[in-house]
């Protein structure tokens, strides 16, 4: 399968979450490209079986959470999603409050089936990556 992962990072914590989940999908026999929002092309990104959408999560302390706008912007930028299988996982500190949702309210009106919600308390994904990883193959 051909995935893309597709971040968005301020301290690195998120671009380090990106490329754990990229090695854990390579790992399984996948090709994995895993790209910044600032990089990303979103015509290369809509190529891919499986799309990976991530961001840190903004907000004050435990309020006001959100994805950043980068993400935001790069996710209006893919244009239609119609029947393309799309994750969205988030990184934060505190909370995450409705972070996973806003972006999923937003990819699922493009059209798109989410078929993962992942949040992680820094860099490393947790054990339910790694088994929705390890159905796909």
């Amino acid at each position: 399968m051909n995935i893309a992962i597709i971040y968005d990072s301020s301290t690195g914590t998120t671009a380090k979450a990106a490329e754990t989940m990229g090695k854990t999908f390579e790992e399984l026999g996948h090709t994995c490209r895993v790209q910044s929002v600032a990089k990303a092309d979103p015509a290369d990104v809509l190529e891919a079986d499986l799309v990976c959408v991530g961001s840190w999560v903004k907000g004050l302390f435990i309020i006001l959470q959100h994805p950043t706008e980068g993400t935001m912007q790069f996710i209006e930028r893919l244009g239609d999603l119609s029947g393309k299988k799309v994750v969205v996982f988030c990184t934060y500190k505190l909370a995450t409050g409705k972070t996973l949702w806003q972006m999923v309210k937003v990819i699922e009106g493009k059209g798109a089936n989410v078929v993962g919600q992942f949040k992680y308390r820094g860099p490393e994904p947790n054990n339910k990556f790694a088994s929705f990883a390890a159905s796909l193959s």
